[in-house]
């Protein structure tokens, strides 16, 4: 009797083992399915919001990892495992990680602020961070530039979310800032007239806002002038490279002469005692 006993005993917790074996596989399926179906309504929600599709893709793994730690740790603990150890275990870690990554962290959290609020995008020239240069790719941790004379740079989000940032690209049309000097003894209002003529005559200069062209200085060596045409942003250094060649010869043809620095050195001879 007392072997039939064991042996009942044995089946039975066998067969008990054998239920929660299943249930918690069934909590595992029903629950990664669910994980799935939550990921797919997540990252469709965000997408009819029109949210970046790198936030997307981020934000919709984090929630489904996050579901399916929940879920194991449910399996587990149904086949009568103590999970507190594991709730402890997953906190500690998480916060080992945190402080290993402090500055990865940082370089996320600005790279998710500049997708979200776009201060530039992609194509734009901006200066930041010290550098200037095309945005070629807005990562969550890098943000990648291409300079003017074709170098990659990889610059840490953070360096560029921690000061100032200049998007040169933000609207269609620029002011395209120059100084022109002449000299003392030249015809202001000539010199005043060649360089609305000249700026006239070139169809890449907007007509409104209309050109400025005024005395701004008084220099050590010559009057400055401050001309101020406006262009759209793709014919800003065009404009700005042809104005300068044109004027030179301009002035050249008119006898309007482009001063350099000078000093006047003036002698004296003492007289002898």
């Amino acid at each position: 009797m007392e072997e039939q006993s064991t042996v009942d005993s044995i089946m039975d917790s066998i067969g008990n083992f054998g239920i929660k074996v299943v249930a918690a596989i069934i909590i595992l399926v029903v629950g990664l399915w669910v994980a799935k179906k939550v990921k797919a309504l997540f990252a469709d929600v965000l997408t009819q919001r029109e949210v970046d599709a790198t936030l997307i893709g981020f934000f919709s793994s984090m929630l489904y990892g996050a579901i399916v730690v929940f879920v194991a740790i449910a399996a587990i603990s149904k086949l009568g495992v103590n999970t507190t150890s594991f709730a402890a275990v997953i906190a500690a870690a998480g916060l080992a990680i945190g402080l290993a990554l402090q500055g990865s962290l940082s370089n996320f959290a600005s790279g998710v602020l500049l997708i979200l609020f776009k201060p530039f995008k992609a194509g734009n020239v901006i200066k930041a961070g010290g550098e200037m240069g095309v945005v070629v790719e807005v990562g969550l941790l890098t943000t990648e530039l291409k300079t003017p004379d074709n170098i990659k740079i990889i610059m840490p989000n953070s360096s560029i979310m921690g000061g100032s940032i200049t998007n040169l690209s933000a609207h269609p049309t620029r002011r395209v800032d120059m100084v022109v000097g002449v000299g003392y003894g030249d015809d202001l209002n000539q010199a005043k007239q060649i360089m609305l003529d000249l700026l006239a005559a070139d169809e890449r200069v907007l007509k409104d806002p209309a050109v400025q062209i005024e005395v701004a200085n008084l220099g050590d060596s010559s009057v400055d002038f401050v001309v101020r045409p406006w262009a759209n942003s793709a014919d800003y250094w065009g404009v700005k490279f042809d104005f300068t060649k044109a004027v030179k010869e301009a002035f050249d043809a008119q006898g309007i002469s482009i001063p350099y620095p000078q000093q006047d050195v003036h002698m004296f001879q003492e007289n002898a005692s």
